[in-house]
């Protein structure tokens, strides 16, 4: 059964280029610096500017596979669609774009967290009931925001995208030139990382820029999409590389990786202020705060569409909880719910770790697809497909042994939360849908 409102907010050439890059870099910013950089360097030690490298190159072999799909068939929720062309209308399909949107509600909670945690050094205050609260509050502006409309997205995302790439890039060279260059991210642990911890840090930095799906997914709407789509993923993947690497060698010039992994969960601030006093410190924190408000606002923007589109192509059950307006404005309301509990319910480690589990599993698969079953099509070339599959596959399995070691619990609910997505895509699709289908509609 087609939804009446399957095409109802869908608007052609209502993002412009600017703005899809904007929505990318917004994600990819907000969660790859302020939410991120910690943690990569507790796993990859005094080589985790590095590990930002390679990630790069990772996605950069990832984005190929997005980019050649969505040249053909640019669409909103586009992910969705690159998976179905590739296996089907079938649980596959289904499952891993279940996954992704998972993910990215994942990253919203991950951003949201930083978000509060950032707004609240100034008082000095770490961890507490006010950092789900504040989670919470942010996004819910979100959705205030997303409900505006397509446009005031857009605008709003470039303003921030600009305030905030330019303000880090400073942030970066003001702490590089006032350590005179130097690096002083060497301690007597620096020796105590090992090769699996620094290819499980890869898997995070992957995670940092796994915004660029964010265009992906609103591909319908871009102007020019059979152009602009790949051109926004490119220039949104580039101008992070430059960003993340400044603030890289900024932070790991202002801190051991001691004084890194003590304050992860805000190691930007705890950089500025030996670097740039008090006033870097707040200018700091006031960036962090403009860069998460965004990420949060362009991922719930992403995944509510991509969520909507799912629906619409029945591969995900839906219900109105008698709600009024088109699906999409019910997707909304699910992401910031689902998005607003995980915030409450877990710290940052771990909803990364979820986001790094679900999102690899999740381009592998479309990777496969691609290869086995579109590349001709597309124009795709086998080697680079190959090369992104096999890269996937190889951090994902150290960032699971680390987390072996370091967390069990999370791995075991990672794995039981993707079993779950596929089986239950599998009953909704064979043993609910195609029933009502064959009764009622043929």
């Amino acid at each position: 059964m087609k939804h009446r409102h399957s095409n109802e907010g869908y608007k052609a050439g209502s993002i412009t280029l600017g703005g899809a890059v904007a929505m990318g870099t917004g994600v990819m910013i907000g969660a790859g610096i302020f939410a991120l950089t910690g943690q990569i360097a507790e796993l990859a030690g005094p080589f985790f500017p590095l590990a930002f490298i390679i990630g790069a190159i990772i996605t950069g072999f990832s984005a190929y596979s997005y980019v050649k799909m969505s040249n053909v068939w640019p669409s909103a929720g586009g992910i969705a669609m690159i998976l179905q062309k590739c296996y089907g209308p079938g649980a596959i399909a289904a499952g891993a774009a279940l996954l992704m949107a998972l993910s990215m509600v994942i990253a919203e909670s991950l951003v949201a967290r930083t978000f509060a945690t950032y707004l609240l050094r100034p008082f000095d205050i770490d961890g507490g009931p006010l950092v789900p609260i504040l989670a919470v509050a942010v996004i819910l502006f979100a959705f205030l925001v997303n409900i505006a409309g397509n446009r005031s997205i857009g605008l709003f995302s470039l303003v921030m995208a600009a305030i905030k790439i330019g303000g880090i890039a400073l942030f970066g060279v003001a702490a590089l030139w006032s350590s005179g260059f130097g690096v002083a991210a060497t301690s007597p642990r620096g020796d105590s990382f090992g090769a699996t911890g620094f290819i499980a840090s890869v898997a995070l930095a992957i995670l940092a820029f796994k915004g660029f799906t964010t265009i992906t997914n609103s591909g319908a709407e871009i102007t020019d999409p059979h152009r602009s789509v790949g051109r926004a993923i490119t220039i949104s993947i580039a101008l992070c590389v430059a960003v993340y690497l400044l603030v890289a060698f900024g932070v790991g010039s202002s801190l051991t990786i001691d004084e890194i992994i003590a304050a992860r969960d805000y190691s930007l601030a705890e950089a500025a202020e030996p670097a740039l006093g008090k006033v870097g410190f707040l200018l700091t924190v006031f960036l962090a705060v403009v860069a998460t408000a965004s990420a949060v606002l362009a991922s719930v923007f992403a995944v509510s569409r991509m969520l909507a589109m799912l629906t619409d192509m029945e591969m995900i059950p839906h219900s109105h909880f008698g709600m009024s307006g088109p699906i999409q404005r019910h997707t909304l309301v699910y992401t910031v719910v689902i998005a607003s509990t995980l915030a409450v319910l877990f710290d940052l480690s771990r909803i990364a770790s979820l986001g790094v589990f679900f999102y690899l599993v999740m381009d592998m698969v479309v990777h496969f697809g691609v290869w086995r079953f579109r590349q001709q099509e597309v124009g795709a070339r086998g080697p680079v497909l190959l090369v992104a599959l096999a890269s996937d596959a190889s951090v994902l399995v150290a960032f699971t042994v680390m987390k072996l070691r370091s967390d069990p619990a999370i791995v075991a609910f990672a794995v039981s939360a993707i079993a779950v997505v596929f089986i239950f895509e599998w009953v909704f699709l064979s043993r609910w849908l195609a029933p009502r289908r064959d009764g009622v509609h043929r």
